[in-house]
């Protein structure tokens, strides 16, 4: 949800490739030179104490990792991913104020979907566009009842076309 938190960020995240992927040098030879015989399973290390120094060339993990995630998903057999949208109510309030009860009406909503590889972006939202499957502001806009909101609700079309949907409210 556009949270994380490394008390330790390197800007590119190297190191943790480095210390997931390797932990010695000699594990990369098999990666550089392709070979047809099997190569043996291992467990990947996570190691917490940072990376070695000169472990391998500068920019070589991160090449590595994106070079074995790049898939051509622009095909209509992938509709499913660019057909989840998630939407983060970050807040959503209604109240009367005042002698004059005017209705006071504020919210934070943004809408994230995928683009045709995959790519994933936010942009701003309104309470009308929420799906109808989303529970706490129906009364939005009617007669300035009191609402207080927040949530994540994400909904998507499986393979088949079927309509699902997650909401957890906060």
């Amino acid at each position: 949800m556009g949270v994380s938190y490394d008390p330790v960020a390197p800007s590119d995240n190297q190191g943790r490739f480095y210390d997931i992927l390797f932990t010695s040098q000699d594990r990369l030879r098999p990666l550089l030179a392709p070979t047809t015989e099997p190569l043996p399973s291992e467990n990947a290390v996570l190691n917490f104490d940072g990376p070695k120094p000169n472990l391998l060339p500068e920019g070589l993990a991160l090449q590595l990792v994106q070079d074995r995630a790049d898939i051509d998903i622009s095909g209509p057999e992938f509709n499913f991913v660019r057909s989840i949208r998630v939407y983060d109510v970050r807040y959503a309030r209604q109240n009367e104020s005042g002698r004059d009860g005017d209705c006071n009406r504020s919210a934070t909503i943004y809408l994230g979907t995928y683009g045709t590889q995959g790519d994933f972006s936010w942009a701003r939202s309104a309470p009308a566009a929420l799906p109808e499957a989303h529970i706490g502001l129906e009364r939005w806009g009617y007669n300035c009842p009191s609402i207080y909101h927040r949530s994540v609700f994400v909904d998507w079309r499986d393979y088949e076309g079927n309509y699902g949907f997650e909401q957890v409210n906060y």
